[in-house]
């Protein structure tokens, strides 16, 4: 708080950074103090300041004074004085810098005005522009100049002091501003239309690509007169009344005149309303309170700050343009700062938090395992901020402060300069690792002299070109990765790179989780992948949303597959399944909207601890982990079995399988656990799914996984456990990788899947062919597939020689020719007629038990015995009659048993 006791004050913020605030009082001068309250300089004017203003990037400040034609400025980055003549005789009386450019105007009591230009720096005085005091002014975004005076005139100026515009008003104007009227076709982009109160009673528009007619809207008599206002949005404007009343209107057309919101904000005075549209809230003060409210949602009270002491009450509020400090100036002559938002500042190592809790306060905490939050002050507000197990670091540009956590307080180690602005930090028990300009710097945090010289490392090596545009630090490994793609795995303990994956595209963020096994990665396709840095094996993350900022990992030792990624709005999780029938997968389980300005620092059980603007944390539930509310407080909700069946899903997905067995239990039917069942066999958690299809009643499925419980090849597990779900293909593929292959031939052979089969057996066991064609033919007999069926016995006779299995082949080609006697075709050219002949077949087999005889009948097709085919052709020149016979060749085989072949006509 900053005191002139006595006297209302004068102050101004800081344009863009909200670095400085510039106080005058009734004394003559204007202080300058940081935002931390500390005074940074002080200007002395001849006389009281009438006006002060920063330029529209902060960098210079301007003051005038009631006895003196100078003005004088203040430059904040070299923090040195100079004064300008303005060149007038009259007192001055108003002060204003362009929004867009280096143009200053100062306005004087006898309605003069001067712009000056600070570049070039001309001077352009402009005498007369008014013909009494000029009192309010503002400038637009094109740099056109509006000026309000007691002459009951508005004028509107060129940057050259050209007067463009002019209207007349019935009192004197106050509060001109510039903005755009809500209208249904905006005939130019641009701030086109001029505001003012007028006598504090109404609000004059004026349309400068309509000034024949302007607009003046009245107010109720009970609100009293117009304080202030300030316009937002879409065109909706807010005032402020002296009676305690806070009012939004609308300037569309069809909405003008009508009161969109209207609150009695203070019970006897209002003194001035302030807007953020960084925060997208309003304030107003009055009496000794300050009440805020959200934009979005004007109905709805988000804070209000008692001022008990000024019992004479506020007087002036105003914002910085980044909305994180709100000023107000009382009656009395004090001016309290407090602070609207901070900074979202906040990393975590494990369950430890360091998160900034004001601008020179970060409070350390581990609610986990039960520690006590820890404050630590530190000398600069921080741009960055680090914590490790037993440390926390703070910085800004190129240097950082360092801080020992000990059972005894917190020790400031020592701060240290790098070679580059600072763009992150990590830590772990021992090292810190900071990332600046491409390179990342790792260097131990206590130890002295040679030691320390040591032990501190550049990477890249030198002879790397690489540009590091991410590094993260686990408690043994560094990760860093670089624009090229190139993700680089360092041993901490000797230094030594322990691997190097190589991606297509850059890296952009790097997240490795706590044991430094697996590592999530963002590229500059705003794709996500899962890498596993012992095998660089990697798989793409799913529903990867293209606005996410960060990965987190879950730290609750059970889960620790579990992660989520986020953006402004939401947080997305997902489960990485190592071991499953389908090989390492990463899943999408689920998302969860995500409060307004929440970051999120740590994940631990299905819970986020988020950082807030207000400096605190927030605890979010993850909508993924709803199951946990029922198993761990059995009763305090009632679900409906739709309900339970998602969270079961949910729990699955997970791998919470404890918290799915209790699931299972309360839904009591046979779908959750045959849900569950499914679950646990493509985890390949083959004891559990006998307890639950145990449970269900599954008497097969148990037998079947009881078969299998011994078998140590995982690839031949995994393939029964794929048959068992069904997936014959995945079945057959996994069978093939295994130690036993012939495996997926009798799967096929058992389903009866003669194609797939016969490829099998090609591959793996020839001599299984006839078998396979055999019984595959008489499927196709069965179902009245003659010709395919024949294919198959010739292809069994061909690949077998065994006389065993020889005659139940022929026996089956036999029955086909005998389905196929008799075949007349027609067809465009004609019709044919297929005669087929009989074959009779004579064998005689001479063995040691005796002699057998064998007379075999065939029906022969046409083309493998004798083929007489008899096609008359009709054609426009005439009929023509073919006839064509064709006699077979006359096969005899001698074997172990002699056969004699001859053929009857």
């Amino acid at each position: 708080m900053i005191t002139w006791l006595g006297s209302c004050l004068q102050y101004k913020w800081q344009n863009t950074l909200g670095n400085y605030i510039a106080v005058a009082g009734s004394d003559s001068s204007v202080k300058i103090f940081d935002r931390h309250g500390q005074r940074k300089n002080e200007l002395n004017l001849p006389g009281r300041c009438v006006g002060m203003d920063w330029d529209k990037d902060g960098d210079i400040l301007a003051v005038i004074s009631d006895k003196s034609s100078s003005v004088y400025l203040w430059d904040a980055n070299v923090n040195k004085t100079s004064q300008i003549d303005s060149g007038m005789r009259d007192q001055m009386s108003f002060i204003l810098w362009s929004k867009a450019g280096p143009l200053l105007a100062v306005g004087t009591n006898k309605g003069n005005l001067l712009i000056y230009n600070q570049q070039t720096p001309r001077k352009i005085p402009v005498l007369g522009k008014h013909t009494k005091r000029i009192t309010c002014g503002c400038w637009s975004s094109q740099n056109l100049l509006a000026l309000g005076s007691e002459d009951c005139s508005v004028t509107i100026s060129n940057q050259e002091g050209d007067t463009v515009r002019q209207t007349s008003v019935r009192s004197d104007p106050a509060d001109v501003q510039f903005s755009v009227m809500k209208t249904d076709e905006r005939s130019s982009p641009g701030e086109s239309t001029v505001s003012v109160a007028v006598g504090k009673k109404t609000l004059f528009l004026f349309n400068l690509n309509d000034p024949d007619n302007p607009i003046e809207l009245a107010f109720q008599q009970r609100y009293g007169h117009i304080i202030s206002y300030r316009w937002y949005g879409d065109g909706y404007i807010l005032i402020g009344f002296s009676q305690g009343y806070f009012v939004v209107i609308s300037t569309h057309i069809r909405e003008i005149g009508q009161e969109l919101f209207q609150a009695h904000n203070h019970k006897d005075s209002l003194t001035s309303v302030a807007i953020s549209s960084a925060l997208n809230k309003a304030a107003s003060c009055g009496d000794n309170s300050i009440k805020i409210h959200d934009l979005s949602e004007l109905k709805e009270m988000d804070a209000i700050v008692n001022l008990e002491d000024e019992t004479q009450g506020l007087d002036q509020l105003s914002w910085t343009d980044d909305g994180q400090l709100l000023a107000v100036s009382t009656q009395r002559g004090a001016l309290h700062v407090f602070l609207t938002r901070l900074p979202i500042l906040g990393h975590s190592c494990g369950t430890r938090l360091a998160y900034l809790t004001s601008l020179l306060e970060v409070t350390v905490s581990n609610r986990v395992e039960g520690e006590a939050p820890v404050a630590v002050a530190v000398e600069v507000e921080p741009n960055f901020i680090a914590v490790g197990p037993y440390h926390v670091a703070v910085g800004m540009n190129n240097r950082a402060w360092f801080y020992a956590l000990g059972d005894s307080g917190v020790e400031r180690l020592k701060d240290m300069e790098y070679l580059g602005t600072i763009a992150t930090m990590c830590l772990n028990s021992e090292y810190a690792a900071a990332l600046f300009e491409g390179k990342v710097q790792l260097h131990m945090m206590e130890g002295e002299g040679q030691q320390e010289q040591r032990q501190t490392r550049l990477f890249p090596d030198g002879d790397r070109k690489e540009h590091i545009v991410s590094h993260a630090l686990t408690n043994d490994f560094l990760f860093y990765g670089t624009d090229s793609g190139v993700i680089v795995c360092i041993l901490v303990e000797d230094w030594q790179m322990l691997n190097e994956y190589r991606h297509p595209v850059g890296i952009k963020k790097v997240f490795p989780d706590p044991n430094g096994t697996r590592l999530a990665f963002i590229d500059d396709k705003s794709d996500g992948f899962l890498l596993s840095p012992v095998n660089d094996s990697h798989v793409e993350i799913p529903s990867f949303s293209p606005t996410i900022t960060g990965v987190l990992w879950e730290t609750w030792p059970s889960d620790k597959g579990v992660f989520v990624s986020f953006d402004d709005d939401k947080v997305y999780t997902y489960a990485m399944h190592k071991n499953t029938i389908y090989g390492p997968r990463v899943v999408f389980v689920g998302s969860t909207k995500l409060p307004f300005s929440h970051k999120p620092l740590l994940l631990y059980n299905g819970e986020l601890t988020c950082q807030t603007q207000s400096g605190k944390t927030s605890s979010v539930a993850l909508s993924t982990h709803t199951f946990l509310t029922h198993t761990h407080s059995p009763g305090a909700h009632t679900y409906t079995p739709e309900e339970l069946g998602k969270q079961l899903t949910q729990a699955l997905m997970l791998k919470r399988f404890p918290e799915a067995w209790e699931l299972c239990k309360v839904l009591g039917g046979p779908a959750g656990w045959a849900e569950m069942g499914r679950s646990c066999l493509i985890h390949m958690e083959v004891e559990l799914a006998v307890r639950v299809f145990r449970m269900s009643g599954n008497v097969g499925m148990v037998m079947s996984l009881q078969g299998i419980k011994g078998i140590e090849d995982r690839s031949l597990l995994a393939g029964h456990l794929a048959m068992f779900l069904n997936d014959y293909n995945l079945a057959q593929d996994l069978y093939l990788e295994s130690s036993c292959p012939n495996t997926a031939l009798e799967m096929r052979r058992d389903l009866q899947h003669w194609d797939s089969a016969l490829m099998l057996a090609k591959r793996l066991a020839e001599d299984q062919i006839p078998f396979i064609s055999k019984e595959y033919a008489v499927q196709l007999e069965f179902i009245g597939d003659y010709v395919n069926a024949l294919s198959h016995y010739e292809k069994g006779m061909t690949h077998n020689n065994k006389a065993s299995h020889h005659y139940p082949l022929q026996w089956g080609v036999a029955r086909m020719y005998h389905s196929l006697s008799l075949s007349i075709s027609i067809w465009p050219e004609g019709i044919t007629l297929y005669l087929c002949f009989y074959l009779v077949s004579l064998s005689v087999s001479i063995c040691p038990e005796g002699i057998t005889l064998c007379i075999t009948l065939y029906l022969s097709l046409f083309l493998s015995v004798l083929k007489v085919s008899l096609s008359v052709s009709i054609w426009p020149e005439g009929i023509t009659l073919y006839l064509s016979l064709f006699l077979s060749v006359l096969k005899v085989s001698l074997s172990t048993s002699v056969s004699l072949y001859f053929y009857l006509p």
